[in-house]
């Protein structure tokens, strides 16, 4: 076994952690200084070998950049408008003083949905210190609950950047990654405020003076917009994203590209076709399906007793076992993702569908396109034998539509124009005064783009040098059972031993996933891919102390001491990830997704 791609992992992280931990580089530089020297010691023509860092760093941020910089102005109108402060104010008024730590952790966790973590607990700690000053106790427990909830949807959820970059480098769809990610959120938040709770009585600490200027008197409500459009910012991109998600996935259930008996149009003619080709001396596409038969058959026993060979299902087959036949091939050619070879099919010529598919990267293809492309390849092979799939049905027509306007673009801008709009007509802002709003915005977002680009790069070129294969190698994978467990327990700890050697969240989630992506695909882990990056994004939680921003954040902002924050924004993130981690491997267990 080549060891090779280890070692310059090795030299790549040790790049990362020690510009950003020992020489103080600022995140972007240190990702971008690791991308460039991992490609230079990886495979490939010297030419190209700086220039492919610089196509892979644009190719991240053409993947999530437009994403962030609206999320950014998006955060911060709502915090301008008064939108978060309607939302934090519903809550509160819905579970009463009473039930206070409930109102606060939730409204962080929708709130870090749009907004980064360091706004939302700026935000919201002030609402905690009038909490205080009326009840007097359970300080401690507002603080926690309100972290509890903004922690979790941060690392979790997107369009924060983390999650996000983590759907790209895993190869998929952003609206998955939001209904896995509340899915994995929701029970993990619920026992960080079960901790909040125990702390605020093991540790009594009062509230203290934060700063030298006065804490700022909150607006009245008739000076706030309504519930629902304050809302809307937040719940119509994650609605038209998810329900994209769920027509396109309803849709890929189909499989409207498997092959079934009526599309073959002359069986025997068929057979003897395949049969033909299969024993040609030169490469042929029906070498590559009875190979791919061979391996798959081998790795199905329980199956394989009714058809040892390729062709023995068909020869002189009754109905029954003929659909057996198309069963397995379905399951076994036509969702490979190695069936297509440039090599076997050099004498055929390709259908426009085909062409196209076999041009993307295979390896970050759904199983649905998998499939397409297979069918499109058999179907430019044998077109006088087999007639052209129809892919466009009914379901796939309305998952088309839902794919355009839930594009996770698409949906930030009409997210973001709402947000303007609220905004301009809540505070009379002239369009020049909006125009600064937006400006500042992207400001902030820019900075979070740059890191997280540079993050995507580090992960293209640790691919270009075999990492993810070598990893694969190293465990032996077979992809079901305790396999399956083993990479969930492996993305933990990897994005853990990342966080806590380097203190940042998004990169331990961007180096993690990347270091992982070529172990994401669902028939090898037995789930889907998105619990993979609930993992990496449980581990990402776990670990936080002095050289993480967000300790310092929880510390300076709720007065607290680095002694009482150790104590309690450090164990708080340490129980969020076990119970994400928890959440992760019980719903990848009964609720694989695939």
């Amino acid at each position: 076994m080549d060891y090779g791609p280890l070692v310059i992992l090795g030299v790549g992280i040790a790049i990362v952690l020690g510009l950003i931990v020992v020489l103080r580089v600022n995140a972007f530089i240190a990702l971008i200084t690791a991308a460039m020297t991992v490609s230079l010691l990886a495979p490939g023509d010297i030419s190209q070998k700086i220039s492919r860092v610089a196509a892979a760093f644009g190719s991240a941020a053409g993947s999530i950049g437009i994403v962030i910089a609206l999320a950014a102005v998006i955060g911060k109108c709502m915090l301008d408008s008064g939108a978060a402060d309607r939302i934090v104010r519903m809550f509160l008024k819905l579970l009463g003083e009473k039930h206070a730590p409930v109102a606060l952790l939730g409204s962080g966790f929708v709130l870090a949905v749009p907004v980064f973590f360091d706004t939302v607990f700026y935000l919201l700690v002030p609402l905690a210190r009038s909490l205080y000053r009326k009840t007097g106790k359970l300080y401690l427990k507002y603080l926690l609950a309100i972290a509890a909830g903004g922690a979790i949807t941060h690392t979790l959820v997107p369009p924060t950047p983390g999650p996000l970059m983590m759907a790209a480098n895993l190869g998929f769809d952003v609206g998955m990654m939001i209904i896995v990610g509340i899915m994995v959120a929701l029970p993990a938040a619920v026992v960080g405020l079960i901790f909040a709770g125990l702390a605020g009585r093991w540790m009594d600490i009062p509230m203290r003076r934060v700063g030298s200027e006065p804490e700022p008197e909150p607006l009245p409500d008739e000076e706030l917009p309504s519930l629902w459009v304050s809302l809307l910012p937040v719940i119509l991109p994650v609605l038209l994203i998810s329900t994209n998600t769920v027509l396109s996935t309803m849709a890929d259930a189909e499989r409207a590209a498997s092959l079934r008996e009526a599309d073959v149009t002359d069986w025997p003619a068929f057979t003897t076709a395949l049969r033909n080709d299969a024993a040609l001396a030169t490469p042929h596409a029906a070498q590559r399906m009875q190979s791919l038969w061979t391996e798959n058959a081998a790795e199905d026993p329980e199956e394989s007793g009714d058809a040892q060979e390729f062709l023995a299902g068909l020869e002189g087959a009754t109905p029954e076992q003929r659909g057996i036949w198309l069963t397995q091939f379905n399951d076994r050619v036509l969702l490979s993702k190695r069936f297509y070879s440039p090599e076997f099919f050099q004498e055929v010529e390709l259908n426009p569908v085909a062409t196209e598919l076999a041009a993307k990267d295979l390896a970050r293809l759904k199983p649905a396109e998998v499939e397409r492309l297979n069918r499109a390849l058999l179907d430019s092979t044998y077109p006088e034998l087999v007639r052209a799939h129809e892919w466009q049905t009914s379901r796939r027509q309305l998952a088309d539509i839902s794919a355009l306007v839930g594009n996770a673009n698409l949906a930030l801008l009409l997210s973001t124009v709402i947000a303007l709009i609220v905004l301009a007509r809540q505070r009379g802002l002239s369009r020049g005064a909006l125009a600064d709003v937006v400006e500042q915005s992207l400001m902030s977002g820019g900075v979070i783009i740059l890191i997280t680009a540079g993050g995507g790069a580090f992960g293209a070129m640790l691919k270009e040098a075999r990492v993810g294969d070598t990893i694969q190698q190293l465990f032996e994978v077979e992809g079901s059972g305790s396999s399956g467990l083993l990479f969930i327990l492996l993305g933990f700890l990897v994005a853990t031993v990342l966080k806590v050697a380097q203190g940042s969240s998004t990169v331990a989630m961007i180096t993690g996933s990347a270091m992982l992506a070529s172990i994401a695909d669902p028939a090898l882990l037995g789930y889907h891919p998105a619990y993979l990056a609930t993992a990496i994004g449980a581990g990402s939680l776990v670990g936080s102390w002095m050289n993480d921003s967000g300790f310092w954040i929880f510390a300076k902002m709720g007065g607290l001491t680095e002694t009482e924050a150790l104590k309690s924004w450090t164990i708080l993130l340490l129980f969020l990830g076990l119970a994400s981690l928890g959440a992760t491997i019980l719903l990848a267990r009964w609720l694989p997704l695939v």
